[in-house]
């Protein structure tokens, strides 16, 4: 009987334990509190990042305008050159004697015009030869002009102050009428495209005259913001069909010539949203490259729910779509929890909480 006593009295407490350690863990589960809170929907501004290309306000090809053999090269490569400056000089003999005979003939029908003015005052010839021998001459004085202009094609000059590209030719190369030389930049200030998508250039042509949003900043190669802030002036006038996407072009300063045409970057432009819907980044979750957040129903149980962002802040996300107002979602302890478990929620407020994470939008 003894026997018998002391198995029932162990097999009560074998099954007593594991009710009363389920017991414990349950109670320890419900002592333990899950903050959650809502969206916090307020006005707010965001900066976007797109990627630009770096023109000089003007880029010019310098091409030969005559034929003939380089003679001399006046400048060097990546040299700064003055308006008019004398920049390269092709053979000039061929166009000397043209203007010197030029020259000489005008001279002959200057002489034949005084003569025959001479004749025409004494009655002797008539008023119709005077006016040939007029014709004359000024048909000698074009040729002149003429081959001037021909011979000055035989000096390139730069037409605006700017830096030299590298040369295309080299001295006492033959060049041909409209051979490339060089190029030439002028980079006192820089247009820099950029595409804009269909919705942020909504959110601009919406926003931009009212909150003064013409202004951008250029990030330029090495992560480093220019020093001068851009102005946007124009927007092309159609969007591109297959991209989605709209032109647009800025304007910056560029006093101490550190940008150069052809250069790339990201121009930073700020745009306003209209009551954003904010939440924690720590909130979210990934799975598949899926963003998610836990949503507690009015049971406090946890279902997770996924979400589309719209634009990210510093430790922020901006919800497009996924979430309301008015929806408790679960700020911390997202590993400790599983789906449709019942949990214990101390709510926190929204403002107390975006307050924390150093939310640099106003």
């Amino acid at each position: 009987m003894k026997r018998v006593l002391v198995l029932m009295l162990m097999s009560a407490c074998a099954l007593v334990g594991p009710t009363s350690c389920s017991h414990k863990e349950e109670a320890k589960e419900e002592e333990t509190e899950f903050q959650v809170t809502n969206p916090l929907q307020k006005d707010t501004t965001i900066t976007n990042q797109f990627v630009c290309q770096i023109h000089s306000i003007q880029h010019i090809e310098l091409r030969a305008l005559e034929k003939g053999y380089l003679q001399k090269i006046f400048v060097d490569e990546g040299q700064y050159v003055r308006k008019g400056q004398l920049m390269f000089q092709i053979m000039p003999v061929q166009y000397q004697a043209e203007l010197q005979k030029a020259e000489a003939e005008a001279n002959f029908a200057g002489v034949e015009y005084a003569n025959t003015k001479l004749l025409a005052d004494s009655n002797i010839v008539s008023k119709n030869e005077l006016a040939l021998s007029k014709a004359k001459l000024d048909k000698a004085k074009a040729e002149v002009s003429l081959a001037q202009v021909h011979l000055g094609f035989t000096q390139v000059k730069a037409p605006f102050d700017g830096i030299m590209d590298h040369f295309q030719v080299r001295l006492g190369s033959l060049v041909n009428e409209g051979d490339l030389l060089t190029t030439l930049s002028d980079n006192s200030k820089m247009w820099v495209y950029f595409n804009v998508p269909e919705a942020e250039y909504l959110n601009y042509k919406t926003h931009a005259q009212e909150e003064n949003m013409n202004s951008v900043n250029l990030l330029m190669a090495n992560n480093q913001v220019f020093g001068h802030p851009g102005v946007v002036q124009t927007i092309e006038a159609d969007f591109n069909n297959e991209t989605g996407n709209i032109a647009f072009r800025a304007t910056f300063p560029n006093p101490k010539g550190l940008l150069r045409h052809g250069e790339t970057g990201n121009i930073q432009m700020t745009l306003p949203l209209k009551s954003a819907m904010m939440i924690p980044q720590k909130a979210t979750f990934e799975v598949l490259e899926k963003k998610y957040v836990y949503v507690l129903d009015k049971d406090d149980k946890i279902r997770s729910r996924e979400i589309t962002i719209a634009a990210e802040l510093p430790h922020i996300f901006v919800i497009k779509s996924g979430l309301n107002k008015n929806d408790r979602i679960l700020l911390e302890g997202l590993r400790q929890v599983k789906e449709n478990e019942k949990i214990h929620a101390k709510f926190v407020q929204p403002q107390s909480v975006i307050s924390n994470l150093e939310l640099y939008a106003e």
